[in-house]
């Protein structure tokens, strides 16, 4: 198992923007496509203005063809040319169930 921990820093104050921009129909079909999301959340202490979204996959390969699959989507492609307006910094993790934990 793999897991993918992503985090968003949004421009102050495009949070809104941002959201709406994503919530609708590249949510739905990153969703469809990538499969087992286990979590979007956003802070609310520590480091504002963050988004963090968790996804699990059988492996990296797995992974990598899902998002593969995601590209080739139009509605995935138009989504990107603008959403970096709103982010300031990305950061992904790749993370593996300890020895002692199974998920």
């Amino acid at each position: 198992m793999l897991i993918e921990h992503r985090t968003y820093t949004i421009i102050p104050g495009k949070m809104g923007d941002f959201t709406k921009l994503y919530g609708g129909e590249p949510f739905q079909l990153q969703r469809k496509i990538q499969g087992n999301l286990l979590g979007y959340f956003q802070t609310e202490s520590g480091e504002l203005s963050q988004l963090i979204n968790i996804w699990a996959y059988d492996s990296m390969e797995d992974r990598n063809r899902r998002r593969a699959e995601l590209a080739k989507e139009v509605v995935w492609q138009d989504y990107l040319k603008v959403c970096t307006q709103y982010i300031s910094r990305m950061e992904n993790r790749f993370l593996t169930p300890t020895s002692f934990f199974s998920m």
